[in-house]
């Protein structure tokens, strides 16, 4: 991936995290229980962080560094597994009983955020001083 494409799509992740922390604030307070509406909260919170990661390690450049760019594709996969199954999970109970099997999804998000925070680690262990 170019890092156009990177730094677009990671503007667009922060631009989706801010509307989905206000709509969480402003839309969804009435509607939805204090544990589901923490638990949509949490989402908001990680996707916004995770997305000022994915615009640090797009500016920080792809050329000849694949452990940044793997830290940006893991945590883009992140986003979409741990923030978006806890929207999900969310939202669902507006229907009734939530669907409790997207819980099950979180925390294959929550792993691909660990494995990019290392992988960024791990650049900045090899990468010559100069």
């Amino acid at each position: 991936m170019k890092q156009n494409r990177a730094l677009l799509i990671s503007g667009i992740s922060g631009a989706l995290a801010i509307a989905a922390g206000a709509f969480g604030a402003h839309l969804l307070e009435e509607k939805l229980t204090a544990d589901m509406l923490q638990v949509f909260k949490t989402g908001a919170s990680y996707h916004l962080v995770h997305s000022l990661l994915a615009l640090v390690l797009a500016y920080a450049g792809f050329s000849g560094k694949s452990k940044l760019r793997t830290a940006w594709m893991l945590t883009m996969c992140g986003i979409v597994l741990f923030s978006f199954s806890l929207y999900a999970l969310a939202l669902s109970s507006l229907q009734g009983e939530p669907a409790r099997w997207l819980g099950a999804i979180t925390p294959l998000g929550g792993l691909s955020f660990i494995a990019a925070w290392l992988f960024v680690g791990w650049n900045g262990y090899t990468t010559k001083q100069g």
